[in-house]
């Protein structure tokens, strides 16, 4: 069960982490949207995992291995943010949310337009 402070730190890191990569992937490339689906803080606060969406799907592979190269330099740039309101920054571990294309598959298979040999 999620304390009240994880709860509200969660929060802080989801909406700092949206804006820090909305930022920096305009920076970078142009026509990638990364956001940051959800974030979730251990109750120590020592760390914290960030689920990352990123559009179009054919980038994800390497932006995740590009944000995994450059989380220290993120995690500095979240300091910066956040050093008034948390006292140590979390340790950041990034997963590639595909929440919305497991959705997609499994619209696409109730619709029978999948690629089931079993039922053709």
């Amino acid at each position: 069960m999620e304390s009240n402070r994880q709860k509200k730190i969660n929060q802080i890191l989801q909406e700092e982490m949206s804006e820090i990569f909305r930022r920096e992937s305009a920076k970078i490339r142009k026509g990638i949207l990364i956001s940051v689906t959800e974030a979730k803080v251990a109750p120590d606060l020592s760390s914290a995992k960030v689920y990352l969406s990123i559009f179009p799907a054919e980038h994800r592979t390497l932006l995740m291995k590009e944000i995994h190269h450059l989380n220290p330099q993120i995690r500095k740039m979240l300091g910066m943010r956040l050093a008034k309101q948390l006292r140590q920054i979390p340790e950041l571990k990034f997963y590639l949310d595909t929440t919305l294309d497991d959705a997609e598959r499994i619209e696409k298979a109730l619709r029978g337009e999948d690629e089931n040999p079993i039922l053709k």
